[in-house]
């Protein structure tokens, strides 16, 4: 399977007989060589193992991060279904997730849709980047495959760019200091007048609806076949280290696969099958080129060619 190197050279030869066929005939042909080359690899993909293959890609990392539609967002739920109508759904599903993560209510319903279209028979596949909302759904998987390149991130809910769990417990910090010494009073009193009774309550929610969905997730899926207590203490590991910003320090984290595997994930290396590898990557080169090539700037597409394209 083709290196990024060779995914550049192949989409070059492509974009050549593209143009020299749009300039004898006048016509555009039907589909562009970026998405030829895509879906080339996507069908390569699922021949390879036999399952239903998604791909979920944000162009983020080239695109300007302020953009809303790059994110998880509740539109994504009219793309999976596109994606899956007529699929085989017995086959299950590879999920192949890149992105910054998103919005919360738009990330659980996108989980229990496909829990209901699929079952549990989910494996997630991560060839860079399945951050915080990604890394949620990665959670609801049967199995996570990563690679030395791969990173799963906090999922810590934020508000306004700032973490949720930081407000509360800067909060719980101003009372603690002025209840020991209140001449510290005049120092917190600013920072305290931002902490409105809503905002608190808005913020403690949010840190509890995230973990609910991660930890329901784990325990319907990857820790299923346990006993309670055993999925209980797996899970309350897993929240320790994905949602807890003390230890994350950033929302921007990145864990790797080891320490995915460290906090007691079921992460399976990618590089135990060297050519699983290389058509991953294969697919994940393809996407990467059509988001620094064209205007995309989101797309969900499966094994049969059918794509959701965001645009600008």
């Amino acid at each position: 399977m083709p290196g990024l190197n060779e995914i550049r050279t192949e989409l070059y030869q492509e974009l050549v007989k593209y143009r020299e066929i749009e300039n004898a005939t006048g016509v555009p042909p039907a589909e562009n060589p970026y998405d030829q080359v895509r879906r080339k690899y996507i069908r390569v993909l699922s021949d390879y193992t036999g399952r239903n293959t998604i791909a979920y890609y944000s162009g983020w990392l080239q695109q300007p991060a302020s953009d809303a539609n790059a994110i998880i967002n509740d539109q994504d739920k009219n793309s999976f279904m596109a994606a899956v109508h007529r699929m085989d759904r017995s086959l299950g599903l590879d999920l192949i997730l890149h992105t910054p993560g998103g919005n919360v209510a738009a990330t659980e319903s996108i989980i229990d849709y496909l829990y209901e279209m699929f079952g549990t028979d989910i494996r997630v596949i991560v060839p860079q980047l399945a951050m915080s909302g990604g890394t949620m759904i990665s959670m609801s998987a049967k199995e996570i495959i990563m690679g030395a390149h791969s990173s799963l991130g906090p999922i810590d809910p934020q508000y306004n760019g700032v973490p949720a769990q930081a407000i509360l417990d800067e909060f719980e910090k101003a009372k603690e200091e002025v209840t020991a010494s209140p001449e510290v009073a005049q120092m917190w009193i600013p920072i305290i007048q931002q902490y409105h009774p809503t905002l608190l309550v808005t913020c403690e929610q949010a840190v509890k609806w995230s973990k609910a969905i991660a930890e329901n997730s784990l325990k319907r899926n990857m820790f299923s076949n346990m006993s309670d207590a055993d999925a209980d203490a797996m899970t309350r590991n897993i929240m320790e280290v994905f949602n807890n910003h003390q230890h994350s320090k950033s929302h921007d984290k990145h864990f790797s696969k080891r320490d995915c595997q460290e906090a007691g994930l079921n992460v399976s290396p990618l590089e135990d099958d060297g050519t699983l590898q290389d058509i991953v990557l294969s697919v994940h080169h393809a996407f990467m080129e059509t988001f620094g090539g064209t205007s995309a700037h989101k797309i969900v597409e499966n094994h049969l060619g059918v794509a959701f394209v965001v645009g600008h």
